[in-house]
This record gives C-alpha cells, structure tokens and sequence, in this order.
C-alpha cells in the first residue's frame, strides 16, 4: 500500500488510465469504482464482518473507515458513522437518480464508495452506505 502523502498531510492523488483501472480491479469493482454502479444489497462480504481492523479502498489501499465506526443499518451494505480521517474522503451532490443524494468517493483515488445519508444512529447521525466491492479490510494486529 502506497503512504505517500501530499501537501500539508492530504493524500496525494492518484491518476490512472482506464486500462490501467481495468488492469487493477475485477471488472464489478471497476463498475462500482470508476462507473459509480452499486452492488446488489446483501451481497458483499464486507456487510457482515464484525472483525477488528481497518477498511482500505480497493483502488488504491488508502484507510477510509474504522471497524469502531461500522454499525449494522439493515440496509445490505456496510455503514459507517464517520470515515476514518477528516481528509479520507470527499462528498458530492448526486442528482442522477432524480432525488438529492450525497456521493462518497475516494480521496485519493476518486473512486465512488457509495453514499451517506442522514439517517445513521447517534452522534453523527449519518450513514455512509459503502459498496463492500469498494472496499478491502485489514484485520488488527
């Protein structure tokens, strides 16, 4: 895993190709990742882990959230209430489906996660529905 870091402590972004995306990820996580597809609820093999460590993204192996974050919403993927690290990840408007939703992506990498909404328990109040095919987990040591 790359640790390079940018300026000032932000993560240093990454560019590739589409070939070289291709290259990387299995073709569903390039769909969820790089087209912004969602995985079908309940079938990721993140959605049940209960394990201690840390989730990494799958395009390009930077922390994004902490199993002490990871709560079971119900809702077939797995949810956290907060990402890891203030810089971990970005948000975007998402109006593609007719409805406003706010996208979670990478922000390393820029790779779409899922999305959070506000409707996750105590304190933050949020959501972040990640697609498990986004993400990759490290067990603690």
């Amino acid at each position: 895993m790359d640790k390079t870091a940018g300026e000032a402590g932000k993560p240093q972004r990454i560019e590739r190709s589409e070939a070289e995306w291709r290259a990387l990820l299995t073709p569903e996580q390039y769909k969820v990742l790089c087209e912004k597809a969602t995985e079908r609820a309940f079938t990721g093999v993140l959605t049940q882990n209960r394990e201690t460590g840390d989730y990494h993204c799958a395009g390009c192996g930077a922390l994004l959230f902490q199993s002490g974050a990871k709560f079971d919403s119900g809702c077939g993927w797995p949810s956290f209430l907060l990402p890891a690290g203030s810089e971990a990840v970005v948000e975007h408007e998402d109006l593609s489906l007719g409805m406003r939703r706010v996208e979670v992506c990478c922000a390393r990498c820029g790779g779409h996660l899922g999305h959070v909404f506000p409707d996750g328990p105590g304190p933050t109040g949020l959501r972040y529905c990640i697609n498990s095919v986004a993400l990759t987990f490290e067990r603690a040591k």
